[in-house]
């Protein structure tokens, strides 16, 4: 696969279709793979952080799931083929176990989230296997409890569920810490960090509308509904000056 660099950080050049092919061959293969969704913010964070930077371009397929990083690509003449977000590809991996009999195992939120989540999987996937469920409020590598006796039991119910599929929704960038640290360890085939998707699939949290995600305005529509994340969307301004005004070369 191509990549793209963007502020360091190892970018696949990939499509929606693109990316599910990959995963659904290294499941067809029994290949481990660890997928991680950076958006501007992380990027951003990358940028300054070598540590996190080189965490993250330890993935195997690394999408670009923020708007700003599609539109920083073209400016620089570098262009990714489209926006491929962790949630739309973990409905891929959904529609994948449905059809091929894959078991999935969902891994973070809150109590009862994973589980909601896994219901509502169930009503509209009426052939996947779900080989487990389990909130995110354990010690583990994500909050600085790297090995705790929570986190070992958590490893070890993924892998006597006999999961092929592991959605890791811990938020970034503790996700993928926590992918990183432990992914030895696990036997699941395909984990992926996707975040919020847990939220949108037990229904706590709505998906962006079609039209909001056409115009590149998802950032908006997230802003509207939790003014709160204001001091995480000031990240988008700030990549956008870096990217048009800095000397550096920054997409390569």
């Amino acid at each position: 696969m191509n990549t793209v660099k963007i502020m360091g950080v190892n970018v696949e050049n990939i499509t929606l279709l693109e990316a599910s092919e990959v995963a659904q061959e290294s499941l067809e293969h029994n290949k481990q793979i660890a997928i991680y969704t950076p958006n501007t913010e992380i990027v951003m964070r990358c940028k300054d952080d070598e540590n996190l930077r080189k965490l993250i371009n330890r993935g195997n397929l690394i999408i670009p799931d923020g708007i700003g990083l599609i539109y920083a690509s073209r400016i620089k003449k570098k262009p990714l083929k489209e926006r491929v977000t962790g949630y739309d590809l973990s409905k891929k991996l959904i529609e994948i176990c449905n059809k091929e009999g894959y078991s999935l195992y969902i891994m973070g939120g809150k109590e009862g989230t994973a589980k909601r989540a896994a219901d509502n999987i169930k009503k509209d996937y009426p052939n996947i296997k779900i080989a487990g469920t389990h909130n995110g409020f354990f010690k583990g590598t994500h909050i600085g409890y790297e090995g705790h006796e929570e986190e070992q039991e958590v490893i070890n119910d993924i892998n006597n569920s006999g999961a092929d599929v592991l959605f890791v929704c811990l938020g970034a960038d503790k996700q993928e810490k926590w992918i990183d640290k432990n992914r030895d360890k696990l036997n699941c085939k395909v984990m992926i960090g996707n975040g919020g998707t847990v939220d949108i699939l037990a229904g706590d949290l709505k998906e962006t509308p079609k039209i909001f995600q056409k115009l590149g305005l998802e950032w908006l529509y997230r802003l509207m509904k939790q003014p709160s994340r204001i001091k995480r969307q000031l990240a988008l301004p700030k990549f956008a000056f870096t990217i048009l005004f800095s000397k550096e070369n920054l997409v390569e």
